[in-house]
């Protein structure tokens, strides 16, 4: 039976969307399983339609004043930032349902429209201000456009509002709530995260100057909102949402150690005061979507409650050494995502050029890797913004990695015993894991990519792997000796207990790796999400682990998702549907199995020179996936000029549309120049 709080959520759905199917509802399995303790808002102009500087986030004083006898009538308590601090700090309770509201951006029909009704219910409030657009004296450059001054809060405004004791000042930047040049084709992206791009120079701006400018940014605002307000703000309002690890320690150690984002999700006690997440009140949103976005809130489910309808996109499709048919063939690509109707994209951000497994480069700037072109930004920027897609993961090998010669990892690879005949052989080249040179060659690929790309995940290659052969590298012995086994393969394999010993610890040794990896890919991108691909025998023999040194167990429970490349064809499977039925009863077995489960189908058969498989076999098999109860589905590879697979049946097995959270993008950070 549903639980009472998802059967709310179940009957309100209806309501809101008039259907809904059962693979659409909110998944429970959260990798934070604490209660909502409070619920942010996120407000910005509050004005009638006509009056408005963008109605995209603009709510009518009519439904203002709807919503605050909602949240009254229905029991919500609305409290402050220092009822906040006070229960972080000192453990005094917070009412139930408690609301914070804030306001961005700082617009006068905030005083004209909201204060009064404020005032009327005694509601403490935050409003987050731009020191830029308030110190200008006629005209505010208000994403690219010239604004009249008197639309944004006069001082006098301002003054009143802080007398009162219910408006608390926040910072939200000086001029840094705008988009810069990100990267070469002329993207504008939030000023507050991206390294700015010098065409000029061809160079990205280096990390001591981007820490220096938002360091610089953020006191100037600081020292102005104190002396043009009277008080010096304690909170810092991340513009457009967009934030990285190192802006939030900026922010703290210029006092202003709360900070708010867009991010999904509940406020639970282990959600950091630098990172506090907030609802998006739209324009367009009714009093029911509010009440879902509250319940969905309060039950603590989040963007994880998404279905998954991705497809694994080639970036080398893309390339091309001339860059007007570059942007060609990214036309035709956006132009094929909208027909597909997916929510997700795994976005390849490497290159293979000699087909040998291993990267020989990679499709953004770093330090250690031969960059085919600057392509990725380009890429999954305009993929974000001009596509339905609301998720685009980077997917990136772990340690399949060909460096140039001269690199001090270079000739750090795995060592193979020998091949098994009887099992599949990985028979590519890779760095061995355990190597430290090739541990530090491969974190900088890391942190390159994420310094310079805005995704929403990762998703490691099928490389995350060992043979049961695998590794008798120098390096690797040294770590067998750590754990106690005999330094070389040989002896390893020759006694069970010691292989059953090194089989788990590589499995967990490669891992961690990864996970290892993601978290610096996070410091970045705070909200990343991670997966994997898995070898379908991982889920399908109980031997699995021993070759591949992969277990499904594992994956579910440390990887946000694991992608199964359900391939019967590729596997040579006897019959498609058992094969299906197999891997899906063992990902049932497990807790949360299905939740954290893609099935990733393939669209050709590499086997009969990479023949389509057609639309009625791809259609039949997601039905019966999904009667299965699979709720995420993925296939590779996609072909946009052979419309492989059929886009037009892709959209019509896709059609379902999964739960969504709000997020903003803004207007003046651009798709195109």
């Amino acid at each position: 039976m549903l639980k009472p709080m998802l059967k709310l959520i179940f009957a309100l759905m209806v309501v809101v969307s008039g259907s809904v199917v059962a693979n659409e509802l909110p998944n429970i399995c959260s990798r934070d399983q604490n209660v909502n303790e409070f619920t942010i808002l996120s407000y910005h102009e509050i004005a009638a339609k006509g009056e408005t500087l963008d109605s995209t986030y603009t709510v009518t004083p009519e439904h203002f004043n709807e919503q605050i006898r909602w949240f009254i009538d229905n029991g919500y308590h609305f409290v402050s930032v220092d009822d906040i601090l006070r229960y972080r700090k000192n453990s005094k309770l917070l009412p139930d349902k408690a609301v914070l509201l804030t306001f961005d951006d700082g617009y006068q029909s905030v005083y004209a429209n909201a204060y009064p009704v404020l005032k009327k219910y005694k509601i403490p409030t935050v409003i987050a201000l731009v020191g830029g657009w308030l110190k200008s004296k006629e005209k505010v450059d208000f994403d690219g456009h010239m604004i009249d001054r008197s639309k944004f809060l006069s001082q006098k405004e301002i003054k009143e509002m802080v007398a009162s004791g219910l408006v608390e000042i926040a910072s939200h930047s000086y001029l840094a709530h705008k988009g810069i040049l990100g990267n070469p084709q002329g993207n504008k992206q939030p000023a507050v995260r991206t390294r700015q791009w010098f065409p000029d120079k061809q160079v990205c701006e280096d990390e001591t100057c981007y820490e220096q400018r938002v360091h610089d940014d953020l006191l100037e605002n600081s020292n102005f909102l104190k002396q043009y307000t009277g008080q010096k703000p304690r909170v810092m309002v991340w513009p457009y949402g967009y934030y990285n690890t190192k802006v939030t320690k900026i922010a703290n150690k210029l006092g202003m150690p709360i900070g708010l984002t867009l991010d999904d999700g509940s406020n639970t006690k282990i959600t950091p005061l630098s990172r506090l997440r907030r609802i998006l009140v739209e324009g367009k949103m009714t009093l029911p979507d509010l009440k879902l976005n509250m319940l969905v809130r309060n039950a603590n489910f989040t963007d994880d409650a998404r279905t998954t309808k991705a497809a694994h996109i080639d970036l080398d499709y893309i390339y091309d050494p001339d860059p007007n048919q570059q942007e060609k063939n990214l036309g035709g690509l956006l132009d094929r995502i909208k027909k597909l109707g997916i929510n997700t994209v795994y976005l390849q951000a490497f290159a293979d050029p000699d087909a040998n497994g291993a990267a020989d480069y990679v499709y953004f700037p770093n330090r250690n890797i031969p960059m085919r072109a600057n392509l990725f930004n380009r890429v999954s920027w305009q993929i974000a913004t001009r596509t339905q897609v609301k998720r685009i993961y980077a997917w990136m090998p772990v340690i399949a990695w060909e460096l140039p010669k001269n690199s001090p990892a270079a000739k750090d690879l795995v060592v193979t015993l020998q091949v098994d005949p009887t099992h599949l052989n990985m028979g590519y080249p890779r760095l061995s894991p355990f190597s430290p040179k090739a541990q530090k060659v491969i974190k900088e690929i890391y942190e390159d990519l994420a310094k310079s790309v805005y995704i929403d995940g990762i998703i490691f290659h099928d490389d995350v792997t060992l043979s049961d052969f695998e590794d008798d590298s120098k390096a690797a012995r040294l770590q067998y000796k750590k754990w106690g086994l005999s330094q070389s393969v040989a002896k390893i394999r020759a006694d069970k207990k010691q292989f059953a010993k090194w089989t788990r610890l590589k499995t967990e040794y490669l891992d961690d790796f990864a996970m290892e990896l993601a978290q610096i890919v996070r410091n970045e991108q705070p909200g990343l999400k991670t997966a994997r691909n898995l070898y379908a025998q991982v889920a399908l023999s109980d031997n699995a682990e021993e070759w591949y040194a992969q277990s499904l167990k594992d994956s579910i429970k440390k990887y946000d998702y694991t992608a199964i490349m359900a391939m019967p064809y590729m596997e040579q499977a006897s019959n498609s549907t058992e094969f299906y039925d197999n891997i899906v009863k063992r990902v049932k077995e497990g807790k949360c199995g299905l939740e954290r489960t893609v099935m990733e189908l393939q669209s050709v058969d590499w086997r009969k020179n990479s023949e389509a498989i057609s639309s009625s076999e791809l259609s039949q098999t997601i039905r019966h996936l999904y009667d299965l109860g699979v709720h995420h589905i993925a296939y590779y590879p996609d072909n946009q000029y052979k419309n492989i697979p059929n886009a037009d049946a892709i959209r019509e097995d896709f059609t379902k549309k999964p739960l969504r959270m709000h997020t903003i993008v803004p207007s003046n950070v651009t798709s195109n120049k």
